[in-house]
Protein backbone atom coordinates (compact mmCIF):
# COMPACT_ATOMS: atom_id res chain seq x y z
CA UNK A 1 0.00 0.00 0.00
CA UNK A 2 2.83 2.40 0.84
CA UNK A 3 4.43 1.83 -2.57
CA UNK A 4 1.12 2.54 -4.29
CA UNK A 5 0.82 5.82 -2.40
CA UNK A 6 4.43 6.74 -3.20
CA UNK A 7 3.86 5.98 -6.89
CA UNK A 8 0.68 8.10 -6.88
CA UNK A 9 2.51 10.96 -5.17
CA UNK A 10 5.38 10.70 -7.66
CA UNK A 11 2.95 11.00 -10.58
CA UNK A 12 1.18 13.98 -9.02
CA UNK A 13 4.46 15.72 -8.28
CA UNK A 14 5.55 15.17 -11.89
CA UNK A 15 2.27 16.63 -13.17
CA UNK A 16 2.63 19.62 -10.86
CA UNK A 17 6.22 20.32 -11.86
CA UNK A 18 5.29 20.19 -15.56
CA UNK A 19 2.24 22.40 -15.11
CA UNK A 20 2.24 25.86 -16.71
CA UNK A 21 1.16 27.32 -13.35
CA UNK A 22 3.91 25.83 -11.17
CA UNK A 23 6.78 28.19 -11.92
CA UNK A 24 4.64 31.37 -11.81
CA UNK A 25 3.12 30.25 -8.50
CA UNK A 26 6.54 29.64 -6.93
CA UNK A 27 7.80 32.98 -8.26
CA UNK A 28 4.76 34.82 -6.88
CA UNK A 29 5.30 33.28 -3.44
CA UNK A 30 8.96 34.29 -3.62
CA UNK A 31 7.98 37.89 -4.37
CA UNK A 32 5.54 37.82 -1.47
CA UNK A 33 8.39 36.79 0.81
CA UNK A 34 10.63 39.52 -0.65
CA UNK A 35 7.94 42.14 -0.05
CA UNK A 36 7.65 41.11 3.59
CA UNK A 37 11.43 41.21 4.06
CA UNK A 38 11.66 44.63 2.40
CA UNK A 39 8.93 46.02 4.65
CA UNK A 40 10.71 44.64 7.68
CA UNK A 41 13.86 46.43 6.54
CA UNK A 42 11.92 49.60 5.70
CA UNK A 43 10.46 49.87 9.19
CA UNK A 44 13.65 48.78 10.97
CA UNK A 45 15.97 51.24 12.68
CA UNK A 46 18.53 50.76 9.91
CA UNK A 47 15.97 51.52 7.22
CA UNK A 48 14.65 54.60 9.00
CA UNK A 49 18.18 55.92 9.53
CA UNK A 50 19.02 55.32 5.87
CA UNK A 51 15.93 57.23 4.74
CA UNK A 52 16.63 60.10 7.12
CA UNK A 53 20.20 60.48 5.84
CA UNK A 54 19.28 60.27 2.14
CA UNK A 55 16.65 62.86 1.40
CA UNK A 56 15.92 61.47 -2.07
CA UNK A 57 15.11 58.06 -0.61
CA UNK A 58 11.91 59.02 1.22
CA UNK A 59 8.51 59.98 -0.15
CA UNK A 60 6.54 63.05 0.87
CA UNK A 61 3.29 61.47 1.95
CA UNK A 62 1.21 58.30 1.81
CA UNK A 63 -0.89 59.40 -1.18
CA UNK A 64 2.23 59.74 -3.36
CA UNK A 65 3.36 56.23 -2.49
CA UNK A 66 -0.12 54.82 -3.12
CA UNK A 67 -0.37 56.55 -6.50
CA UNK A 68 2.97 55.11 -7.61
CA UNK A 69 2.14 51.59 -6.43
CA UNK A 70 -1.39 51.65 -7.91
CA UNK A 71 -0.11 52.83 -11.29
CA UNK A 72 2.57 50.14 -11.34
CA UNK A 73 0.11 47.39 -10.38
CA UNK A 74 -2.38 48.41 -13.07
CA UNK A 75 0.32 48.59 -15.75
CA UNK A 76 1.85 45.21 -14.91
CA UNK A 77 -1.59 43.60 -14.88
CA UNK A 78 -2.05 44.84 -18.46
CA UNK A 79 1.35 43.44 -19.46
CA UNK A 80 0.49 40.11 -17.85
CA UNK A 81 -2.83 39.81 -19.68
CA UNK A 82 -1.23 40.69 -23.01
CA UNK A 83 1.68 38.29 -22.51
CA UNK A 84 -0.62 35.46 -21.47
CA UNK A 85 -2.80 36.11 -24.53
CA UNK A 86 0.26 35.82 -26.76
CA UNK A 87 1.16 32.48 -25.18
CA UNK A 88 -2.38 31.22 -25.81
CA UNK A 89 -2.18 32.33 -29.45
CA UNK A 90 1.08 30.41 -29.90
CA UNK A 91 -0.42 27.29 -28.31
CA UNK A 92 -3.54 27.53 -30.46
CA UNK A 93 -1.53 27.95 -33.65
CA UNK A 94 0.75 25.05 -32.79
CA UNK A 95 -2.22 22.79 -32.02
CA UNK A 96 -4.14 23.69 -35.18
CA UNK A 97 -1.28 23.67 -37.69
CA UNK A 98 1.33 21.33 -36.24
CA UNK A 99 0.24 18.74 -33.69
CA UNK A 100 -1.48 18.64 -30.32
CA UNK A 101 1.32 16.42 -29.07
CA UNK A 102 3.91 19.21 -29.20
CA UNK A 103 1.92 21.46 -26.86
CA UNK A 104 3.81 20.02 -23.90
CA UNK A 105 7.03 21.47 -25.32
CA UNK A 106 5.48 24.93 -25.43
CA UNK A 107 3.60 24.71 -22.15
CA UNK A 108 6.71 23.46 -20.41
CA UNK A 109 8.87 26.30 -21.74
CA UNK A 110 10.53 27.70 -18.63
CA UNK A 111 11.24 31.13 -20.09
CA UNK A 112 7.56 31.80 -20.78
CA UNK A 113 6.70 30.61 -17.29
CA UNK A 114 9.46 32.78 -15.81
CA UNK A 115 8.15 35.89 -17.56
CA UNK A 116 4.58 35.30 -16.40
CA UNK A 117 5.85 34.48 -12.92
CA UNK A 118 7.89 37.68 -12.75
CA UNK A 119 4.87 39.75 -13.82
CA UNK A 120 2.57 38.06 -11.30
CA UNK A 121 5.24 38.36 -8.61
CA UNK A 122 5.54 42.11 -9.24
CA UNK A 123 1.76 42.44 -8.93
CA UNK A 124 1.75 40.48 -5.66
CA UNK A 125 4.62 42.62 -4.38
CA UNK A 126 2.77 45.84 -5.28
CA UNK A 127 -0.56 44.78 -3.77
CA UNK A 128 1.03 43.61 -0.54
CA UNK A 129 3.00 46.84 -0.31
CA UNK A 130 -0.11 48.90 -1.01
CA UNK A 131 -2.01 47.23 1.82
CA UNK A 132 0.58 48.32 4.40
CA UNK A 133 0.49 52.08 3.72
CA UNK A 134 -1.70 54.09 6.10
CA UNK A 135 -3.00 57.62 5.57
CA UNK A 136 -1.28 58.81 8.74
CA UNK A 137 2.14 57.67 7.54
CA UNK A 138 4.62 60.29 6.38
CA UNK A 139 8.35 60.86 6.05
CA UNK A 140 10.49 57.95 7.14
CA UNK A 141 7.42 55.94 8.12
CA UNK A 142 6.44 55.44 4.47
CA UNK A 143 8.02 52.28 2.94
CA UNK A 144 10.01 54.30 0.40
CA UNK A 145 12.80 51.73 -0.04
CA UNK A 146 10.24 49.04 -0.92
CA UNK A 147 8.50 51.46 -3.29
CA UNK A 148 11.71 52.33 -5.12
CA UNK A 149 12.49 48.63 -5.45
CA UNK A 150 9.04 48.21 -7.01
CA UNK A 151 9.93 50.92 -9.54
CA UNK A 152 13.14 49.06 -10.43
CA UNK A 153 11.17 45.82 -10.83
CA UNK A 154 8.74 47.63 -13.12
CA UNK A 155 11.55 48.93 -15.32
CA UNK A 156 12.93 45.40 -15.56
CA UNK A 157 9.42 44.13 -16.44
CA UNK A 158 9.25 46.57 -19.35
CA UNK A 159 12.57 45.37 -20.80
CA UNK A 160 11.51 41.79 -20.14
CA UNK A 161 8.32 42.42 -22.10
CA UNK A 162 10.28 43.78 -25.06
CA UNK A 163 12.45 40.67 -25.14
CA UNK A 164 9.38 38.49 -24.65
CA UNK A 165 7.87 39.94 -27.85
CA UNK A 166 11.02 38.94 -29.73
CA UNK A 167 11.11 35.50 -28.12
CA UNK A 168 7.47 34.66 -28.80
CA UNK A 169 7.74 35.64 -32.47
CA UNK A 170 10.70 33.27 -32.81
CA UNK A 171 8.98 30.46 -30.89
CA UNK A 172 5.98 30.43 -33.22
CA UNK A 173 8.15 29.55 -36.23
CA UNK A 174 7.69 25.98 -37.39
CA UNK A 175 11.38 25.31 -37.81
CA UNK A 176 12.01 26.47 -34.23
CA UNK A 177 9.37 24.12 -32.83
CA UNK A 178 10.61 21.23 -34.95
CA UNK A 179 14.20 21.92 -33.88
CA UNK A 180 13.13 21.85 -30.24
CA UNK A 181 11.47 18.45 -30.65
CA UNK A 182 14.49 17.20 -32.60
CA UNK A 183 16.95 18.32 -29.89
CA UNK A 184 14.97 16.61 -27.14
CA UNK A 185 14.63 13.44 -29.19
CA UNK A 186 18.33 13.34 -30.05
CA UNK A 187 19.24 13.79 -26.41
CA UNK A 188 16.88 10.99 -25.36
CA UNK A 189 18.18 8.80 -28.19
CA UNK A 190 21.77 9.23 -27.04
CA UNK A 191 20.74 8.37 -23.50
CA UNK A 192 18.86 5.21 -24.53
CA UNK A 193 20.96 3.86 -27.42
CA UNK A 194 24.43 3.51 -25.96
CA UNK A 195 25.85 0.60 -27.97
CA UNK A 196 27.47 0.85 -31.38
CA UNK A 197 27.19 -2.92 -31.73
CA UNK A 198 23.78 -4.47 -31.24
CA UNK A 199 23.66 -6.35 -27.90
CA UNK A 200 22.97 -10.06 -27.90
CA UNK A 201 19.26 -10.71 -27.94
CA UNK A 202 17.46 -12.98 -25.52
CA UNK A 203 14.23 -14.29 -26.97
CA UNK A 204 11.07 -13.30 -25.11
CA UNK A 205 9.66 -16.56 -23.85
CA UNK A 206 5.88 -16.89 -24.20
CA UNK A 207 5.84 -19.75 -21.69
CA UNK A 208 5.62 -19.26 -17.96
CA UNK A 209 3.35 -17.11 -15.85
CA UNK A 210 1.73 -14.24 -17.71
CA UNK A 211 1.12 -11.05 -15.73
CA UNK A 212 -1.93 -9.10 -16.85
CA UNK A 213 -2.21 -5.33 -17.11
CA UNK A 214 -3.92 -3.90 -14.01
CA UNK A 215 -5.66 -1.18 -16.04
CA UNK A 216 -6.24 -0.10 -19.63
CA UNK A 217 -3.57 2.46 -20.41
CA UNK A 218 -0.31 3.17 -22.22
CA UNK A 219 2.71 1.15 -21.14
CA UNK A 220 5.38 3.74 -20.32
CA UNK A 221 8.10 1.44 -19.01
CA UNK A 222 9.00 0.55 -15.46
CA UNK A 223 10.99 1.62 -12.43
CA UNK A 224 14.21 -0.20 -13.24
CA UNK A 225 15.77 0.06 -9.79
CA UNK A 226 12.79 -1.27 -7.83
CA UNK A 227 11.89 -3.96 -10.39
CA UNK A 228 15.47 -5.25 -10.60
CA UNK A 229 15.66 -5.38 -6.80
CA UNK A 230 12.37 -7.30 -6.71
CA UNK A 231 13.63 -9.78 -9.31
CA UNK A 232 16.82 -10.38 -7.33
CA UNK A 233 14.97 -10.91 -4.06
CA UNK A 234 12.41 -13.29 -5.55
CA UNK A 235 14.68 -14.87 -8.20
CA UNK A 236 12.46 -13.77 -11.10
CA UNK A 237 13.16 -13.44 -14.82
CA UNK A 238 10.66 -11.07 -16.43
CA UNK A 239 10.10 -10.66 -20.17
CA UNK A 240 8.03 -7.69 -21.30
CA UNK A 241 5.80 -8.55 -24.25
CA UNK A 242 5.33 -5.05 -25.66
CA UNK A 243 7.57 -2.08 -26.39
CA UNK A 244 6.92 1.11 -24.49
CA UNK A 245 4.24 3.54 -25.77
CA UNK A 246 1.97 0.52 -26.50
CA UNK A 247 -1.66 0.75 -25.41
CA UNK A 248 -2.59 -2.32 -23.38
CA UNK A 249 -6.10 -3.31 -22.35
CA UNK A 250 -6.92 -4.30 -18.81
CA UNK A 251 -6.30 -8.01 -18.17
CA UNK A 252 -4.31 -8.33 -21.41
CA UNK A 253 -0.82 -9.92 -21.11
CA UNK A 254 1.75 -7.35 -20.05
CA UNK A 255 4.80 -9.44 -19.24
CA UNK A 256 5.83 -13.02 -18.62
CA UNK A 257 7.69 -14.54 -15.66
CA UNK A 258 9.56 -17.36 -17.36
CA UNK A 259 10.77 -19.24 -14.28
CA UNK A 260 7.54 -19.29 -12.27
CA UNK A 261 4.11 -20.84 -12.66
CA UNK A 262 2.49 -19.09 -9.70
CA UNK A 263 3.33 -16.11 -7.51
CA UNK A 264 1.69 -14.73 -4.36
CA UNK A 265 -0.83 -11.90 -4.72
CA UNK A 266 1.38 -9.57 -2.69
CA UNK A 267 4.31 -10.13 -5.05
CA UNK A 268 2.06 -9.55 -8.06
CA UNK A 269 0.96 -6.20 -6.62
CA UNK A 270 4.58 -5.15 -6.07
CA UNK A 271 5.38 -6.04 -9.67
CA UNK A 272 2.41 -4.06 -11.00
CA UNK A 273 3.37 -1.04 -8.89
CA UNK A 274 6.84 -1.04 -10.48
CA UNK A 275 5.29 -0.86 -13.96
CA UNK A 276 4.33 2.60 -15.25
CA UNK A 277 1.06 2.82 -17.15
CA UNK A 278 -0.38 6.27 -17.76
CA UNK A 279 -1.26 8.77 -20.45
CA UNK A 280 1.43 11.12 -21.72
CA UNK A 281 4.30 11.45 -24.18
CA UNK A 282 7.53 12.25 -22.39
CA UNK A 283 10.37 12.35 -24.91
CA UNK A 284 12.98 12.36 -22.15
CA UNK A 285 12.01 8.82 -21.12
CA UNK A 286 11.06 7.47 -24.57
CA UNK A 287 12.73 8.75 -27.72
CA UNK A 288 10.09 7.18 -29.98
CA UNK A 289 7.60 9.84 -28.92
CA UNK A 290 9.84 12.43 -30.56
CA UNK A 291 9.93 10.39 -33.77
CA UNK A 292 6.16 10.14 -33.77
CA UNK A 293 5.62 13.83 -33.09
CA UNK A 294 7.86 14.82 -35.99
CA UNK A 295 5.94 12.37 -38.18
CA UNK A 296 2.62 13.86 -37.12
CA UNK A 297 3.88 17.37 -37.90
CA UNK A 298 4.91 16.28 -41.40
CA UNK A 299 1.67 14.40 -42.07
CA UNK A 300 -0.47 17.31 -40.89
CA UNK A 301 1.54 19.75 -43.01
CA UNK A 302 0.78 17.59 -46.07
CA UNK A 303 -2.95 17.47 -45.35
CA UNK A 304 -5.22 19.25 -47.88
CA UNK A 305 -6.21 21.83 -45.27
CA UNK A 306 -2.63 23.09 -44.85
CA UNK A 307 -0.73 21.88 -47.94
CA UNK A 308 2.66 22.96 -46.58
CA UNK A 309 5.32 20.63 -48.01
CA UNK A 310 8.09 22.92 -46.75
CA UNK A 311 7.27 22.16 -43.11
CA UNK A 312 6.95 18.47 -43.95
CA UNK A 313 10.43 18.48 -45.50
CA UNK A 314 11.93 20.15 -42.40
CA UNK A 315 10.41 17.37 -40.28
CA UNK A 316 11.66 14.78 -42.77
CA UNK A 317 15.22 16.09 -42.50
CA UNK A 318 15.03 15.97 -38.69
CA UNK A 319 13.73 12.40 -38.83
CA UNK A 320 16.46 11.39 -41.26
CA UNK A 321 19.20 12.54 -38.91
CA UNK A 322 17.58 10.73 -35.97
CA UNK A 323 17.16 7.57 -38.03
CA UNK A 324 20.80 7.72 -39.11
CA UNK A 325 21.85 7.80 -35.46
CA UNK A 326 19.44 5.01 -34.53
CA UNK A 327 20.76 2.79 -37.33
CA UNK A 328 24.25 2.95 -35.81
CA UNK A 329 23.36 2.81 -32.12
CA UNK A 330 21.32 0.26 -30.21
CA UNK A 331 19.43 0.21 -26.90
CA UNK A 332 19.89 -2.21 -24.05
CA UNK A 333 17.47 -5.12 -24.23
CA UNK A 334 18.60 -7.19 -21.24
CA UNK A 335 18.97 -5.84 -17.72
CA UNK A 336 21.29 -7.86 -15.51
CA UNK A 337 21.78 -7.96 -11.77
CA UNK A 338 25.09 -7.53 -9.96
CA UNK A 339 26.06 -11.16 -10.63
CA UNK A 340 25.48 -10.83 -14.39
CA UNK A 341 22.23 -12.81 -14.48
CA UNK A 342 19.63 -11.52 -16.92
CA UNK A 343 16.61 -10.46 -14.86
CA UNK A 344 14.57 -8.21 -17.17
CA UNK A 345 14.13 -8.66 -20.92
CA UNK A 346 12.86 -5.59 -22.74
CA UNK A 347 11.07 -5.58 -26.07
CA UNK A 348 12.38 -2.68 -28.14
CA UNK A 349 11.60 -1.34 -31.59
CA UNK A 350 14.14 -2.21 -34.25
CA UNK A 351 15.48 0.34 -36.72
CA UNK A 352 13.24 -1.12 -39.43
CA UNK A 353 10.16 -0.75 -37.22
CA UNK A 354 10.97 2.85 -36.32
CA UNK A 355 11.66 3.64 -39.97
CA UNK A 356 8.41 2.04 -41.10
CA UNK A 357 6.31 3.78 -38.45
CA UNK A 358 7.80 7.21 -39.18
CA UNK A 359 8.69 7.59 -42.85
CA UNK A 360 6.04 5.47 -44.56
CA UNK A 361 3.12 7.64 -43.33
CA UNK A 362 4.88 10.72 -44.72
CA UNK A 363 5.38 8.98 -48.04
CA UNK A 364 1.75 7.84 -48.11
CA UNK A 365 0.59 11.45 -47.80
CA UNK A 366 3.25 13.10 -49.95
CA UNK A 367 4.00 10.62 -52.73
CA UNK A 368 2.23 12.84 -55.28
CA UNK A 369 4.10 15.99 -54.29
CA UNK A 370 7.23 16.65 -56.35
CA UNK A 371 9.01 18.47 -53.51
CA UNK A 372 8.42 15.59 -51.12
CA UNK A 373 9.55 13.09 -53.75
CA UNK A 374 12.87 14.86 -54.26
CA UNK A 375 13.45 15.32 -50.51
CA UNK A 376 12.62 11.67 -49.80
CA UNK A 377 14.91 10.52 -52.62
CA UNK A 378 17.85 12.53 -51.25
CA UNK A 379 17.26 11.37 -47.68
CA UNK A 380 16.99 7.69 -48.61
CA UNK A 381 20.09 7.86 -50.78
CA UNK A 382 22.14 9.08 -47.83
CA UNK A 383 20.57 6.65 -45.34
CA UNK A 384 21.41 3.72 -47.64
CA UNK A 385 25.08 4.66 -47.38
CA UNK A 386 24.82 4.36 -43.59
CA UNK A 387 22.54 1.34 -43.23
CA UNK A 388 21.81 -1.68 -45.42
CA UNK A 389 18.37 -2.36 -43.95
CA UNK A 390 16.06 -3.89 -46.62
CA UNK A 391 13.26 -1.47 -45.74
CA UNK A 392 15.40 1.40 -47.04
CA UNK A 393 15.84 -0.27 -50.39
CA UNK A 394 12.13 -1.04 -50.75
CA UNK A 395 11.03 2.53 -50.05
CA UNK A 396 13.80 3.90 -52.26
CA UNK A 397 12.48 1.81 -55.16
CA UNK A 398 8.97 3.12 -54.56
CA UNK A 399 10.22 6.71 -54.54
CA UNK A 400 12.25 6.18 -57.70
CA UNK A 401 9.21 4.72 -59.48
CA UNK A 402 7.08 7.69 -58.42
CA UNK A 403 9.67 10.16 -59.70
CA UNK A 404 10.11 8.29 -62.99
CA UNK A 405 6.37 8.11 -63.56
CA UNK A 406 5.83 11.81 -62.89
CA UNK A 407 5.29 13.70 -66.18
CA UNK A 408 7.39 16.81 -66.74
Amino acid sequence: MNKIIIKWLREKVSQTLNSIAFFPAVTALSFLLVSWLMLEFDYSDTGKELKSQLSWLHLKDASTARSIISTVAAGIISLTVFSFSMVMIVLNQAASQLSNRILDKLIGNRFQQAVLGFYIGTIVYALFLLSTIRDIDEGIYIPAISTYLLILLTIFDIFLFIYFLHYITQSVKYDTIIARVYDQTKKSLKHSCLYEVEPEKVNVLPTGLQVMAPTSNIFQGFDEKSLLKLCEQENLVISFLHPTETFILKDAPLCCISNRQTIPKELLEKLQVAVNMHIGEDITTNYFYGFRQLTEVAVKALSPGLNDPGTAIISLHALADLLAYRSQHFPEQNIKDASGTVRIIIKTRSFAEVFTDCLLPIWDYGKEDRLVQQAMHQVLGQLQKISSAPVLHRLSQSVQEAISGKPI
